[in-house]
């Protein structure tokens, strides 16, 4: 009974005629092609061997590793803190404002943005002064699309110091200014980040802004380099900046 299911799974004309089947196979194919394309070999060859599961499993453990809301915009440190109910219990206990913030920062880091705001904030109650928590809240607020009450925020957190979690809340404060219209402000610290780092995030946005005042040849440049450097880089950071490669590829090929 087993070899015939199979023998049937093998047929397309089974395939075409049991949806079931049909929809586990073509999710099937597409997560082995986003794991070719993120090179996850040995995932690509569970799913290949395997029949649904591995790549059930290999969409809950990779491919939706990153909520989309935040996904490419990650706290440094945030996908380390697994431990709501540990922090619930020390805010309830103990109610300082790092506990608070450390919430923040896990909600923000699963997409619930409504609910890091809220932690954020309870945090500022407790610390206004705190660094941190006034650049993470800034972050959090444009991804609610709220850049203007992200702006001062972020250009108070800079002020203190400009090169605050290693150019990260520089990166908010850039992609800040181009919600807001401000192209020109927004370049000039995009410019500043890659002299610094070679953020894939970082690059790819100066590419875009390059491409919108007709500098296809600065954007080239920054979008080779992301391609380039993936390349070499190791798993975590393929994993991390996925979204910027997709990106950078797709600009590359309008480019040509």
């Amino acid at each position: 009974m087993f070899a015939s299911l199979l023998t049937n799974i093998a047929s397309w004309n089974f395939l075409l005629t049991s949806p079931f089947w049909l929809v586990v196979t073509i999710f099937q194919i597409w997560m082995l092609i986003d794991a070719i394309r993120q090179r996850e070999w040995i995932w690509a060859l569970f799913i290949v061997l395997g029949w649904g599961l591995s790549s059930v499993l290999y969409y809950f453990f990779v491919y939706r590793a990153a909520p989309s809301a935040t996904r490419g915009f990650e706290l440094p440190g945030a996908h380390s803190r697994r431990r709501i109910k540990e922090l619930q219990a020390q805010i309830y206990h103990l109610d300082k404002a790092h506990h608070h913030s450390q919430l923040g920062d896990i909600y923000f880091q699963q997409g619930k943005l409504e609910k890091a705001e809220a932690s954020y904030r309870a945090a500022m109650e407790r610390d206004p002064k705190d660094l941190d928590t006034r650049a993470h809240l800034g972050q959090c607020l444009l991804r609610r699309k709220r850049a203007a009450e992200a702006r001062p925020l972020l250009e108070g957190v800079i002020k203190e110091n400009p090169k605050h979690e290693y150019g990260y809340t520089l990166m908010a404060l850039a992609e800040t200014l181009t919600a807001l219209g401000e192209t020109d402000s927004a370049l000039k610290i995009w410019q500043q980040v890659t002299a610094e780092h070679s953020y894939a995030r970082a690059k790819v946005q100066l590419a875009e802004l390059c491409l919108a005042q007709n500098q296809p040849e600065l954007a080239r440049t920054e979008l080779k380099d992301v391609v380039s450097d993936d390349l070499h880089a190791p798993a975590f950071q393929r994993k991390r900046d996925r979204v910027w490669v997709w990106r950078a590829k797709s600009l590359m090929r309008k480019l040509k």
